[in-house]
């Protein structure tokens, strides 16, 4: 009696252990470990700083899935929460009571409330506010597109008001690799980064392979894979550079996986930008209009084959890549991470607060390990000044890429902004204890 009761307890405990073991791997390879969901949370340890000249303090806490921020003056910022769909401000160290505005969105993977920029109308005395996102219907798992909307600030600060949609993207397969960052150029123009939409544990289906992502006889370019650029009234920019037809006229940029990191040089106004390899190959890439990254035939500095791993080194100057009659260019990466640390924000220092030396200079944060990266640019500002080991421009393990770490220790760094003060601040992803720390001297 005693020995069967023991056997049966043995049988029951075996089979609680199973199935935890099958719940803890479910939860593991479910599309909500991957991207956002699987980032690293706020460490419980001080952020770091490699100079000892500068020091890291926290600014606020207590974020839900932070993906942006944008400085309305000093001490005065605007914070957008992906999964939320909220537009918070915070004055003074002190959240409003209540968001500016509360969006529709589907926030599953990489989709939701991604992107924000502002731009300021001095003769009417207007603030406009422009948001990215992944917009959801009415009827349950309905979706209706990343959209792009433009907000006024009502006079008292404390709402958006007066929505116009100013495009309208796809969003298919999904949910991962929509992109989402805004940025107003020194055009007056708003750039907007979006991937190829696919699932961030797939491959992409025929159906969705366009010219825009290298396919040469695939469907024409939707507005996936490519940096876009509108006036801020959502038409484009003149006849387009790529070509005249809709969505085409609006690439600035395309064959690009997936972006969460564009800024222009303050001193020449080129473009930059960060992207996101398959499990290798992150860049940094000098964009010029026409710009092609690659994707989906070649990534960092290798071709990539049908299983998205490495094929061999790519030649500078490839041949079989869409070039749109001539209007589009492949250019290489000026800087390549051989395994992945998934990039994000990229920020040019424009402030000497931190130091003469740092002046300038572009700063990169990753989700994966919470490190910012510093890198020097070249005389005319169109590479970057890398030496020791990076001179190849492939960091090949953490031991090349030691010298390249301005800070460490943030958790999923997600918005890199520089403040009204001059001083740096760190937006750090963290599903209920999201994060802005400030780096200053």
């Amino acid at each position: 009696m005693i020995i069967s009761l023991r056997r049966e307890i043995f049988i029951a405990l075996s089979f609680f252990v199973v199935l935890s073991s099958l719940a803890l791997l479910l939860a593991l390879f479910s599309y909500d470990s991957s991207a956002y969901a699987a980032r690293p949370n706020v460490t419980a340890s001080k952020p770091v700083v490699n100079d000892p000249n500068l020091t890291v303090n926290l600014y606020f806490k207590g974020l839900k899935a932070p993906t942006s921020m944008i400085f309305l003056g000093p001490d005065d910022i605007l914070v957008t929460q992906k999964k939320e769909g909220t537009v918070e401000r915070i004055v003074n160290g002190v959240k409003n009571t209540e968001p500016l505005i509360t969006v529709p969105v589907a926030s599953k993977d990489e989709r939701g409330l991604l992107g924000m920029t502002t731009s300021k109308d001095p003769v009417n005395n207007k603030t406009y506010v422009f948001l990215y996102y992944t917009e959801k219907g009415p009827m349950k798992g309905e979706i209706l597109g990343n959209r792009v909307y433009k907000y006024d600030l009502d006079e008292n600060g404390s709402k958006l008001i007066t929505p116009k949609l100013l495009l309208d993207l796809p969003w298919e397969p999904g949910p991962g690799h929509n992109g989402g960052v805004l940025k107003v150029g020194p055009d007056n123009n708003i750039y907007i980064t979006i991937g190829d939409l696919i699932g961030t544990d797939q491959n992409e289906s025929q159906l969705y392979e366009t010219q825009a992502q290298n396919f040469q006889a695939g469907k024409e370019a939707d507005g996936r894979a490519g940096i876009l650029r509108i006036t801020q009234d959502g038409q484009p920019v003149k006849n387009g550079i790529l070509g005249s037809k809709h969505p085409l006229n609006l690439y600035y940029a395309y064959g690009i996986k997936n972006s969460f990191g564009l800024d222009f040089d303050p001193l020449t106004g080129y473009l930059w930008d960060t992207e996101n390899g398959p499990a290798y190959g992150d860049e940094i890439n000098f964009v010029e209009p026409g710009f092609n990254s690659g994707w989906k035939k070649i990534h960092g500095i290798w071709n990539v084959n049908a299983a998205l791993d490495k094929a061999g080194i790519s030649p500078t100057d490839p041949k079989g890549l869409a070039d749109f009659n001539h209007t589009g260019k492949y250019s290489p990466p000026e800087f390549t991470w051989d395994h992945s640390i998934a990039p994000t924000a990229l920020k040019f220092l424009n402030t000497d607060k931190l130091g003469l030396e740092f002046e300038n200079e572009i700063l990169v944060g990753d989700i994966k390990y919470g490190n910012i990266y510093r890198f020097n640019l070249s005389e005319d500002r169109k590479s970057l000044a890398l030496n020791e080991s990076l001179t190849d421009k492939v960091a090949n393990n953490t031991e090349e890429l030691s010298s390249a770490i301005f800070a460490h220790g943030f958790g999923g760094i997600t918005d890199l902004e520089v403040g009204p003060d001059g001083y740096l601040y760190v937006l750090v992803y963290d599903k209920v204890d999201g994060r802005i720390y400030r780096i200053h001297d």
